[in-house]
């Protein structure tokens, strides 16, 4: 196969893998504490040319090589609720969740009651606090949640605050080496956590995903254009070889 064909499928196959970045990404433009992922490629260069027909010295073939992707960890923006037990984290923080397969992060702080009275991410996760899950009691009402995680209530008639637990929030070295699983919910990887004292909790706040839709919407039109562009190239290229065997073809013996 030809240089120009085979650098043009790589092109192109870089292309499709950027597309589907793009559409998770658009996809998940709604889905709180979504983070969104950007396609990182970097050039490959072949020093054996397959055609040695050049004027010149040998030259070297430039490909186009897919080299992975990376998440930006941005802070999304707030949206207020109004519901008391709706949390969103100010800072780099996350909300340590015990779910299926032990326990995981997150910075979706849209939270309910589970029928036992604990509080539970939307997937059902149990939101943890530093003493464990945080759990109410039937008579509890008027939640509040202090800045730095600390839950309070007043319980049935009681005039003074009782403390329900208080919010675990986690922070790590490099947070782009938590593993994504789902939308967003995080495996802890490789990075290595800490406890953080920086960050603050919003009550009555979900942080949206971070993904600029205009800007994704723009990127994928981008990339359907580079994609058609090759691909009329490639099949130029095609049309010049055919023309080129029909002509030979002709020529008497």
């Amino acid at each position: 196969m030809q240089n120009a064909l085979l650098i043009g499928l790589s092109r192109q196959m870089t292309l499709e893998r950027q597309m589907d970045v793009i559409a998770n990404n658009v996809a998940n433009a709604n889905t709180n504490g979504f983070k969104a992922d950007h396609s990182l490629f970097e050039e490959y260069l072949n020093s054996n040319a397959r055609e040695d027909n050049f004027m010149g010295p040998d030259r070297r073939v430039s490909y186009v090589q897919d080299r992975g992707t990376f998440r930006d960890v941005g802070q999304g923006p707030m949206e207020a609720t109004n519901n008391p037990l709706d949390m969103a984290i100010d800072g780099n923080a996350y909300f340590a969740v015990q779910a299926n397969g032990g326990e995981r992060y997150t910075r979706d702080g849209k939270f309910s009651l589970n029928s036992t009275g604990q509080l539970v991410t939307s997937d059902g996760s149990l939101v943890l606090g530093t003493g464990g899950p945080i759990t109410f009691q039937p008579t509890d009402h008027d939640i509040n949640v202090a800045p730095d995680g600390t839950v309070t209530v007043l319980e049935g008639t009681a005039k003074t605050d009782s403390i329900r637990g208080k919010i675990r929030m986690a922070s790590f070295d490099d947070p782009t080496k938590l593993t994504k699983l789902g939308a967003n919910l995080y495996d802890v990887g490789s990075a290595v956590q800490q406890p953080d004292t920086r960050s603050t909790v919003r009550q009555g706040y979900v942080e949206k995903s971070n993904v600029n839709s205009v800007g994704e919407m723009t990127r994928m039109v981008e990339v359907m254009r580079s994609y058609t562009a090759i691909a009329n190239l490639l099949q130029q290229q095609s049309d010049l070889h055919k023309s080129a065997i029909e002509k030979l073809a002709d020529v008497p013996a």
